[in-house]
């Protein structure tokens, strides 16, 4: 689907729309392990802006009320077990989801990395969210105002020009920072400011009142086309002009007559004046049934005793 049809069905199931992001180690080769661990992951009702909020530090707080911050790290793989646990469970109970992400699309960053991390620490293979109830905000946005509408990284440039930068968002490279650092709260919040960020920009995607960078032209002008205002007006000039043509058509459709006929017929001797104005003389009885105020250089059929004729009018000097 285009993006115009995905954000037409989105709105249509906005009670089922939930926002996703998580951060994580390093997507590079500096970790421990082969694949990143996952620190925090956050959940955004975007219709009621309730956030359901998963992170190693809240787990470590409920599962072992003495393992200290600067500990955690010695409990990953039981933390991080117990959280995404957690987070499958909420999976679960939400199969009817549709679930807005960003670039959340891949092994490296995304569903599949947050299902093989469950599957490497509980061995069982994760439920699944399915593709079709995937959506992926970038590209949406991407798609109704162009691929070059904004410089990378996209995300920041878009806070910057939507609002500015929230407080206690971080960059991939900071997030990576602050795991290293063991400031888990702080990764936490950054998370948690993006899917609000996430709900904010779909709404005014929704609206179509997102700032960029650089205008698309045709992008611009596709979507005014596409508004119910315009389609209507433009459906009322077809209707006209199809009208316009029809009596054009009837009006010129030449007859065969004699130019004889001209000069024995008493409509054609009429008086030419203005614009084509056919003025019969008083001695004529019978009515004509013809058509006025003819432009120029046209040719019009004029009825008279019901006898067809073809007069041919000339522009006025």
């Amino acid at each position: 689907m285009k993006s115009r049809e995905v954000l037409q069905h989105l709105k249509q199931h906005e009670s089922q729309l939930l926002a996703i992001h998580y951060s994580c180690q390093s997507l590079g080769d500096g970790n421990e392990g082969l694949s990143p661990r996952i620190t925090s992951i956050a959940v955004l009702y975007l219709a009621s802006s309730s956030m359901h909020s998963f992170s190693i530090h809240l787990i470590a707080e409920v599962r072992n009320r003495n393992v200290k911050r600067e500990e955690i790290h010695d409990h990953y793989d039981d933390l991080e077990k117990q959280m995404l646990i957690q987070f499958y469970d909420f999976v679960k109970s939400h199969q009817d989801a549709f679930w807005i992400h960003w670039n959340m699309s891949n092994i490296n960053y995304g569903f599949e990395a947050i299902a093989h991390r469950y599957k490497v620490l509980s061995n069982n293979d994760a439920p699944q969210v399915p593709d079709s109830r995937r959506f992926n905000l970038s590209k949406l946005i991407l798609g109704i105002y162009g691929e070059n509408c904004v410089d990378n990284p996209r995300m920041v440039n878009l806070m910057q020009l939507n609002g500015g930068r929230p407080r206690d968002q971080l960059t991939g490279l900071e997030e990576v920072e602050a795991f290293k650092n063991k400031e888990y709260i702080k990764l936490h919040k950054s998370t948690m400011c993006k899917v609000y960020w996430f709900q904010s920009m779909y709404y005014k995607l929704q609206a179509r009142k997102i700032k960029t960078a650089h205008t698309n032209l045709w992008n611009r002008t596709s979507e005014f086309m596409e508004k119910p205002v315009v389609k209507i007006l433009g459906f009322i000039s077809v209707l006209y002009a199809l009208f316009q043509f029809a009596q054009a058509a009837y009006v010129g459709f030449p007859l065969p007559q004699s130019h004889d006929a001209k000069q024995s017929n008493p409509a054609v001797l009429g008086e030419l004046v203005g614009w084509g104005e056919v003025r019969t003389p008083t001695s004529t009885k019978s009515p004509i049934v013809g058509f006025h105020s003819i432009q120029p250089n046209l040719r019009v059929v004029v009825i008279e005793d019901n006898a067809a004729l073809v007069a041919e009018f000339h522009e006025m000097k």
